[in-house]
């Protein structure tokens, strides 16, 4: 029996991927179609253009932490193309095949650049952006890695920062299981996507971590199927 109570600390593969770029290719097809499907992307789109209302201005700078193939950014910037927003968009993963990836399904997005670096080691006085997205990226970090995290992302953003990971629930674990066999193709992303509901979040985990960022403000809210959705901002902008 699994204990639900606890995060997992069970690797995925994607952790430290070692086979060929097709291969990776076609896990990034399965998991950016799982996005789609459990609502990744129109998430993203709703909390973005939240920001982007409350914060009016000519043009944004809008960061994807673990961009992976970029699949997100893309969506975001067919969005901002057909509302008429002036966003440049950054993608950072710390893979270089990952990168070649994006850069490969990006082309003809003149919006979006890709950077190949530790998010943990970026700073403030080189890297700056107004919203940051990190999309399923939070689970892979340790409890102990999660604060610096959250921390590194707070300092980075000058509007806000938008976190949508998942929920860790028995029910989503079975969701993904039902959908994956259907769906899914590649025994990795049917593998990882399950590991990754075990490493995900109950909302007393992300409530937990409130206590490491007291000068922003937040605004936590359960989306379908089994996300959570955060959104925090700098009090100085409230």
């Amino acid at each position: 029996m699994m204990d639900w109570s606890k995060r997992s600390t069970q690797s995925e593969i994607m952790d430290d991927f070692q086979g060929e770029l097709n291969v990776l290719r076609e896990v990034f097809a399965d998991i950016d179609l799982a996005n789609r499907l459990l609502g990744g992307h129109i998430n993203n789109i709703r909390a973005i253009t939240d920001l982007i209302a409350e914060h009016p201005q000519n043009e944004y700078v809008i960061a994807d932490m673990g961009c992976g193939d970029g699949a997100i950014l893309r969506a975001l910037a067919d969005y901002c193309k057909k509302k008429d927003t002036n966003v440049t968009f950054v993608g950072i993963d710390l893979s270089e095949d990952v990168l070649l990836l994006a850069k490969e399904a990006s082309r003809g997005y003149e919006g979006i650049q890709y950077l190949q670096a530790d998010i943990l080691q970026l700073s403030p006085v080189d890297f700056k952006c107004d919203i940051i997205i990190s999309t399923l990226t939070m689970h892979h970090f340790t409890d102990n890695q999660i604060p610096l995290y959250l921390k590194k992302l707070a300092e980075l953003a000058r509007i806000g920062v938008i976190i949508n990971d998942l929920h860790r629930s028995p029910l989503a674990y079975y969701l993904f299981k039902a959908v994956s066999r259907i769906f899914i193709k590649t025994k990795v992303a049917k593998n990882d996507g399950a590991i990754s509901v075990k490493r995900a979040f109950v909302r007393s985990d992300l409530v937990g971590y409130l206590e490491h960022l007291p000068d922003m403000n937040h605004s936590i809210r359960w989306k379908w199927a089994f996300r959570f959705v955060w959104v925090m901002q700098p009090n100085r902008l409230r």
